[in-house]
């Protein structure tokens, strides 16, 4: 299996009153076609980690690399298009517009990468058909219950079919069950192209990953074959 990220020497501190290390001196290499999942207790580093990888965040030293392509942070356009291109991100808090209904939340994001309004509107109405939610096309985030609001940011996130998924504690503030839900939907986007990364707290979901992942003291410790 191919690399489609890799990090070398990659370090994050922020400056307060004092320099503050999160991440330390991480070199690792996530492989297409695997799911991995980040554990480590609240403030290890885990959302700051996802926020390098989506590159909304840059290190403070070290290379991020995507397709063997070293990312240049200074050049913020081309990181957007790559970001809207190749990169599907899943938040916690699901981050819809609350303005906007199921349908335009998805479709706006088929917008950044694709300008035909029409197809756009179209590829929205098809992801959010396949997730059973056809019904929920004209509601409002306020109108949805917590799995529908998963499954809508699940459908904006896959919109324009994403290599990489990233996903800080997707089912944080979900029932057990429709967390199970959740889940098995994203488990269900793994394909050999594809790589798919999440931070969990919960450790039944955790061990359903390929890959298990342990953030110590701001360094990678892989916690499963």
């Amino acid at each position: 299996m191919n690399n489609i990220i890799e990090l070398k020497n990659v370090y994050k501190h922020y400056i307060t009153n004092k320099k503050n290390t999160i991440l330390k001196k991480i070199n690792y290499k996530f492989k297409k076609g695997l799911i991995y999942s980040l554990v480590g207790p609240s403030g290890s580093g885990k959302s700051t980690l996802l926020n390098l990888l989506s590159l909304i965040d840059k290190p403070s030293s070290g290379k991020i690399l995507i397709n063997d392509s070293i990312i240049k942070f200074s050049d913020i356009s081309a990181n957007d298009m790559i970001r809207a291109d190749k990169i599907g991100i899943i938040y916690q808090q699901n981050n819809l517009l609350p303005d906007f209904t199921a349908l335009e939340n998805v479709y706006l994001a088929r917008l950044t990468v694709e300008k035909n309004s029409d197809k756009a509107f179209i590829d929205a109405k098809k992801i959010i058909k396949s997730f059973g939610l056809s019904h929920r096309h004209n509601h409002f985030p306020s109108e949805l219950s917590g799995g529908e609001l998963q499954r809508i940011a699940i459908s904006r996130a896959l919109i324009n079919k994403p290599e990489i998924i990233l996903a800080d504690e997707p089912t944080g503030s979900l029932d057990h069950s429709t967390a199970k839900n959740v889940f098995k939907t994203l488990y269900n986007l793994k394909n050999k192209n594809r790589l798919i990364i999440y931070a969990t707290h919960n450790r039944f979901f955790a061990n359903m990953a390929d890959c298990k992942l342990e953030l110590i003291d701001g360094i990678i410790k892989p916690s499963n074959a």
